[in-house]
């Protein structure tokens, strides 16, 4: 039975007029256009509104490319750290039961919890020069808040909960008896983790991957606290739109801001291809459901 037919045959108190479902199409297509096409059209309309020797000038000056390296940058150090560190805690979580288990799945969730801007400041009190720590750093002539380690571990916190819990659900779907079994035939922990576990996960694990990207390299407010703003050395992409902004340089801005807009229309595109590519296995891994036998009537549904 087709899916249109299947529709079809659903009783009339499960099914909805059709003025309801373009009602509702509507609402959604209206919602979408309004808070986000709007704006991404608006940026990258003002960002080239005076031509494009401008919008190259714009993104190409010494602060804006000292931006964008350190954006990619910071994200490049940040996602091998989050792979390592959400690959391990997963497996923990999805593979053992141990004491504190509740509450290491706790602390995955805090950043999702706490204000980004929040976080920013404990890293402040922890580690500023009137913090716990600051007096040991400055006489040790190490230098955290207000200079680029303050930058990566602020973006550290704020992404590190999206491999983990991505990965965490998927792993305890599946289940240890893959990895129980291999360990029965005598292979070692590494060769289970490179031959069963991770090409299990893999596609979940660069969905999680594509998504802690896109917030270290979009994120805002830790990093803003933490960072002092000072030009050429702690902006990253999103503070130094905010600097050109507040003043008055607003194509120069937009500019820069339409870049961190690809950026985020390419993830997009990357994680639904993602998305898509992941589902293909799932799909043939269904077993297509057996036709009734002729004369016999398929038994209906509780």
């Amino acid at each position: 039975m087709s899916a249109g037919a299947a529709a079809d045959a659903r009783p009339d108190h499960l099914t909805e007029a059709r003025w309801v479902r373009g009602l509702l199409l509507a609402l959604a297509l209206g919602f979408l256009a309004l808070f986000l096409l709007a704006p991404l059209v608006a940026v990258f309309a003002e960002a080239f509104k005076k031509g494009w020797e401008l919008y190259l000038a714009a993104i190409t000056e010494p602060d804006a490319w000292d931006a964008i390296k350190l954006t990619l940058w910071v994200a490049a150090v940040a996602l091998p750290l989050n792979l390592v560190f959400g690959v391990a805690a997963a497996w923990a979580i999805a593979k053992f039961q141990f004491r504190g288990k509740q509450f290491l799945i706790t602390l995955i969730d805090l950043p999702f919890s706490v204000s980004p801007v929040v976080a920013g400041l404990v890293f402040v009190l922890l580690f500023g020069s009137q913090g716990w720590l600051g007096p040991w750093l400055q006489d040790h002539d190490l230098k955290i808040v207000y200079a680029v380690p303050g930058v990566v571990l602020a973006t550290l916190f704020v992404t590190f909960p999206f491999i983990a819990r991505e990965l965490i659900p998927l792993m305890q779907a599946q289940g240890s008896e893959e990895e129980q079994a291999a360990l029965t035939l005598g292979a070692s922990g590494w060769q289970i983790f490179w031959r069963v576990t991770l090409p299990n996960i893999k596609w979940g694990l660069l969905y999680g991957a594509i998504l802690c990207n896109a917030r270290a390299m979009g994120e805002f407010g830790a990093v803003s606290v933490v960072s002092g703003h000072v030009r050429g050395l702690t902006n990253t992409m999103t503070l130094h739109v905010e600097i050109l902004y507040n003043e008055y340089q607003f194509s120069a801005a937009f500019a820069v801001a339409s870049l961190l807009a690809l950026l985020a229309l390419v993830t997009l595109v990357v994680k639904n291809l993602v998305e898509w590519r992941g589902a293909r296995p799932l799909a043939a891994a269904v077993p297509p459901e057996p036709a009734a036998a002729p004369g016999l009537a398929r038994p209906a549904a509780a």
